[in-house]
């Protein structure tokens, strides 16, 4: 999974989690909804200060909304993650 994508899932889960819409989202962080929708969909790359932005309005950090999921048959022996990506 590319980080756009890992980005666009975590965004919508937490948005969804806080039951906010886009519109209320966007509102909050001083964007535009298209541009959440888009963001959601993989359309745009949020820059960091975006990111930063969308995570404290969702009440959690950047780097949670950049965190890949845990997935058992990713792990190498010892707990390191595999990297995959290209």
């Amino acid at each position: 999974m590319k980080i756009r994508e890992v980005f666009a899932a975590n965004l919508r889960r937490r948005r969804q989690a806080a039951k906010l819409s886009q519109e209320e989202l966007a509102h909050r962080a001083e964007l535009d909804r298209t541009y959440i929708s888009a963001l959601e969909r993989c359309v745009y790359a949020a820059s960091i200060e975006v990111v930063d932005r969308l995570a404290r309005e969702l009440g959690t950090d950047a780097a949670e909304l950049l965190q890949r999921p845990s997935d058992p048959k990713n792990r190498k022996a010892g707990g390191a993650a595999k990297t995959t990506e290209k």
